[in-house]
């Protein structure tokens, strides 16, 4: 796998989807949880995508319960937390692991093109952020820390490119 676009992945509604779809637009790709301190990223994620999502840029939320079981509902009961609390309409994709043997292929492959501080390829935490140009190819990895509105100019800038 060689670009974002060459993975699939199954939409919060069961649905599978081919990340190709999204070929020439920019996406950011973040883990997300529920029940997480960083969990109100979602209202400023919200706005990157009401922002920008006419300019060409795809948020993908990708619900994760690996970290401290912050995202233990259901696929529907996630679906409904984040529309009612955050009125999120950028597309969520089913619940999946982000890290070890089972962690989903799209993230084995972002952790290898970004891997974390030092070197680690593991997701440290919910709401990590891979930023992805419109060639495919990883452009930046954020920390859980990095707020949305925070990101901005990098995403202007994949935008303009």
């Amino acid at each position: 796998m060689s670009t974002a676009y060459d993975f699939e992945a199954r939409q919060i509604n069961g649905q599978s989807v081919s990340l190709s779809q999204f070929r020439g637009k920019v996406m950011l790709i973040v883990n997300t949880a529920s029940a997480c301190g960083f969990t109100p990223q979602f209202a400023g994620l919200e706005e990157l995508h009401e922002t920008y999502g006419n300019k060409g840029l795809v948020v993908l939320g990708f619900p994760c319960n690996q970290f401290g079981a912050q995202d233990a509902g259901s696929n529907d009961e996630i679906a409904e937390f984040c529309q009612l609390n955050y009125g999120v309409s950028f597309p969520m994709m089913a619940k999946i692991d982000v890290n070890g043997p089972q962690a989903h292929p799209l993230y084995q492959w972002l952790t290898k093109e970004a891997p974390g501080l030092l070197g680690s390829k593991a997701i440290k935490w919910n709401f990590t952020k891979f930023l992805i140009g419109k060639d495919g190819q990883v452009l930046k990895r954020y920390a859980p820390t990095d707020t949305p509105a925070g990101m901005a100019r990098d995403i202007e800038a994949a935008l303009a490119a």
